[in-house]
């Protein structure tokens, strides 16, 4: 079970791009909070201790607002151009019992028999989208590749999920492929690949070299 971090927050009265930017000049992230037949709320959490938490793979918290605890999971992430600031954050209310869909991050482990041959490990997609109760939330699921030959690939059906975890991808989604990548060439190796053209000489050329070679010498 993950554990539960308690983090505070304040409701918001003001919302927009122009108030949102202001509170995040304080430190604060915007956030709304949203779920379990419950109207929506604007809330604001402090952008340090939120980070902190999310940077040590906690997605299931307990917020106080007024007074009052709400356990919710970390939904959705919204980051600045730049893709390093968070500058928005959407959290949904949560019963630890129930179930949920959540997006987990794909672990590779191992080295791969291909690497041998030459081959590499491609990862097509860093996550899978599973089911699970809310208590059961794995940080990452682990993918073994040390069996993989060149030519060999992982679908997401191919996947050991761990106990009581269900698939919600689609199961023919390429995860994990093992390839020779070859070379792109080069400028200068394609003009050493391509065969000379003979000289091609005109009608006014190859009368001006004829009658230079009929000239007697001097």
């Amino acid at each position: 079970m993950e554990k539960t971090v308690q983090l505070k927050a304040e409701t918001r009265q003001q919302t927009g791009s122009k108030a949102s930017a202001k509170l995040r000049k304080q430190g604060l992230i915007p956030a709304i909070l949203y779920g379990h037949k419950q109207e929506p709320a604007a809330i604001t959490l402090d952008a340090h201790d939120f980070m902190l938490q999310l940077h040590h793979g906690q997605r299931l918290m307990d917020v106080k607002i007024d007074k009052k605890s709400q356990k919710v999971l970390v939904k959705d992430l919204q980051y600045d151009p730049l893709g390093k600031e968070i500058i928005h954050a959407d959290l949904m209310r949560v019963d630890i019992t129930e179930k949920v869909t959540v997006t987990v991050p794909i672990e590779l482990k191992g080295t791969p028999k291909g690497a041998e041959e030459g081959g590499i490990i491609i990862q097509h997609t860093d996550h899978l989208e599973v089911e699970c109760q809310v208590a059961s939330i794995p940080e990452s699921i682990a993918v073994s590749v040390k069996n993989m030959i060149v030519g060999d690939t992982l679908h997401a059906s191919n996947i050991q999920l761990p106990e009581d975890v269900r698939l919600i991808s689609d199961p023919a989604m390429l995860m994990v492929s093992c390839s020779v990548v070859i070379a792109a060439k080069t400028t200068e190796d394609i003009e050493a690949e391509t065969p000379v053209a003979p000289e091609v000489i005109g009608e006014a050329e190859r009368a001006k070299k004829e009658t230079t070679e009929e000239e007697p010498s001097p």
